[in-house]
C-alpha cells in the first residue's frame, strides 16, 4: 500500500502544533526587540547626523518633536509622534533635512525632563535639555527586555542603554 494514513497525518499535525506553540512566543520577542532597536537607532542616527551637520556647516542644527513633519512642536514632549532635523529656527515652517514619522505602534519615547528639541551648535555641543538629554523607549506591553534608553551629554556624547544601565549623569534606564 502506498500513501499516508489518517493516523500518521494526525501525528504530524500534533507535532507541528506543539512546535508552533513553542516558537510563537520566541518570535514575538524577536520582533519586539528588533522594532525597539530600530526605533532607538533611528533617533540616535538622526542626532548623530544633526551633530555632524552642525559641525560641518558651522551653524545650529535642531532635532525637534514634530506632529506634522513640517514644524517643531513646542507643547508636546512625546517623541514617539515623530521628529525632524532642521537648520532653520524652530519657530518657522521649514524644509526639514530629515523626517521621522510617528511610531506605528503604541511604543512610547519620553524624556526624563520635558524638552521638545535639542540644538547642536557649530562645535557639536548640545543644548535644549537640562544637564543633557535622557529618553526612555518602552514597548507595549512594557517589559524589561524591551526597554531602551538614549543618553546625550552636553558635549554631544550619545549612548544607548538597556534596562538598569546607568549613564555618566547617574540616570538609570527603567
Amino acid at each position: 500500500m502506498r500513501g499516508v494514513t489518517l493516523f500518521e497525518l494526525l501525528v504530524v499535525m500534533c507535532i507541528a502544533g506543539i512546535l508552533t506553540s513553542i516558537a510563537v512566543p520566541s518570535y514575538r520577542y524577536v520582533t519586539t526587540s528588533n522594532r525597539i532597536a530600530s526605533e532607538i537607532n533611528g533617533l540616535l542616527g538622526d542626532l548623530q547626523f544633526a551633530r555632524s551637520e552642525a559641525i560641518k556647516e558651522g551653524q545650529n542644527v535642531t532635532v525637534c518633536v514634530s506632529t506634522d513633519q513640517q514644524t517643531c512642536a513646542t507643547t508636546t514632549y512625546t517623541w514617539a509622534t515623530g521628529w525632524i532635523v532642521t537648520n532653520a529656527p524652530a519657530s518657522t515652517t521649514i524644509a526639514p533635512m530629515r523626517v521621522q514619522l510617528a511610531f506605528s505602534g503604541t511604543d512610547t519615547l519620553t524624556p526624563k525632563t520635558n524638552f521638545a528639541s535639542i540644538v547642536f551648535n557649530r562645535e557639536g555641543f548640545a543644548s535644549g535639555a537640562t544637564n543633557g538629554a535622557f529618553l526612555s523607549l518602552h514597548a507595549t506591553p512594557s517589559t524589561t527586555t524591551s526597554t531602551r534608553c538614549l543618553s546625550l551629554t552636553l558635549v554631544g556624547l550619545m549612548t544607548v542603554l538597556t534596562y538598569n544601565q546607568q549613564d555618566s549623569n547617574g540616570n538609570t534606564c527603567t
